[in-house]
């Protein structure tokens, strides 16, 4: 029986969910903290009323725009792992500082928010289990308001002289520390796989464009391994 990739997304994520946070720092050796400050400056620059984080996870990137953004912005950040979201409304009540985020369930193949509902939509490493992007991406261009904008933040296809090392690390060392630490190797090998698969800046961004966003820019960091691509809706 054929079982959807986006039910395998989120068993798998609902399996690792506890350890999540303290995979994603260890195994990124830390630069996840930067990859997430230079997202939350691009969207702070914009100064939006509404956001979405989408895919949220366990809300590290909803956090870091509350603390980046005008505590008057209306923060809703989405997730179909319900376990993903558990985490991240317990981090919400133990700081008791973030009451301007809305945690809710969101899957990005059916969302259930209005037509331009949102100034701006953020989605930080999600984009790649979409299980149709280009559906994912149309129904995100749908919840924007006119000249609203997307944030991806997602893994990329590194410079070509750090390809070897990267893709060395991506399918032996990272798949191995995660399993010892989450005792899922499964899930990691699966995660590197998506990363191996990811289109390159130039092939998200037209993917973007096809979508029928009117405009992108992609930024690389970190030798190309991860970008930014920011879509702006006409």
């Amino acid at each position: 029986m054929h079982i959807p990739i986006g039910h395998k997304v989120k068993k798998m994520f609902s399996g690792i969910a506890y350890k999540y946070d303290f995979l994603n720092h260890i195994l990124s050796f830390g630069i996840d903290y930067y990859w997430r400050d230079c997202l939350a400056k691009k969207v702070k620059k914009l100064d939006p009323k509404t956001v979405m984080d989408l895919a949220t996870g366990s809300g590290d990137v909803a956090f870091k725009l509350s603390d980046s953004l005008n505590k008057e912005c209306a923060i809703t950040a989405a997730d179909f792992c319900q376990p993903m979201l558990d985490q991240a409304k317990i981090k919400q009540l133990k700081s008791k500082k973030y009451s301007n985020i809305t945690f809710q369930f969101g899957d990005a193949m059916h969302l259930d928010f209005e037509d331009n509902s949102f100034d701006v939509v953020t989605i930080a490493f999600g984009v790649r289990n979409f299980e149709d992007r280009n559906k994912g991406l149309r129904e995100i261009l749908r919840t924007l308001k006119p000249k609203g904008s997307l944030f991806i933040l997602e893994f990329s296809q590194p410079n070509v002289w750090f390809k070897p090392f990267y893709f060395l690390y991506l399918k032996y060392i990272l798949p191995t520390i995660a399993g010892i630490i989450s005792r899922d190797k499964n899930a990691y090998q699966y995660l590197a796989g998506t990363i191996e698969s990811f289109p390159s800046k130039e092939a998200l961004k037209s993917q973007l464009l096809e979508a029928g966003f009117s405009k992108v820019d992609a930024y690389g960091m970190t030798f190309s391994t991860v970008a930014i691509h920011h879509a702006i809706k006409q």
